[in-house]
């Protein structure tokens, strides 16, 4: 039977939680997620606890924030002047904004803060500083 190795191209039914239970992300009642392994496109606790499941297998696995999307980044959360943003714009805690830097990258911005004059705004990765749960199953391996 043959077993996932590095390079391996996989389809996996998956469901995302925080250590609390809380689930963040799945695959249920969706297409499975098909992806390499190797290209970097999926956190590395993700890609490391596929190795060595076979067809069909189910396991969960948890992920250490090391091996997801790191610690909070302090230095991404900044205040800026409400003058700075669009003059239409209400903004409101958990509302999403995108920025872009001098050489044209999106960066994805969440308010956690609004103020009188100001608002706080996060780049870190939502779910940056936390350790995750995944329940996994392989269903496909090429």
């Amino acid at each position: 039977m043959s077993q996932v190795k590095e390079n391996n191209t996989v389809k996996v039914n998956y469901t995302g939680k925080l250590s609390n239970g809380e689930v963040f992300d799945t695959s249920e009642g969706k297409e499975p997620i098909e992806f390499k392994l190797g290209e970097g496109r999926l956190i590395p606790g993700f890609e490391k606890g596929l190795i060595d499941m076979k067809l069909n297998e189910k396991k969960t696995i948890e992920i250490a924030k090391a091996d997801a999307y790191g610690d909070v980044n302090q230095d991404l959360i900044q205040e800026i002047k409400k003058a700075q943003l669009p003059q239409d714009m209400a903004p409101e805690v958990g509302m999403g904004l995108i920025s872009k830097t001098p050489d044209g990258q999106e960066i994805n911005l969440v308010v956690v803060e609004v103020k009188e004059d100001s608002v706080i705004i996060d780049g870190n990765h939502p779910l940056a500083g936390r350790d995750l749960v995944f329940d996994l199953e392989v269903v496909e391996i090429k």
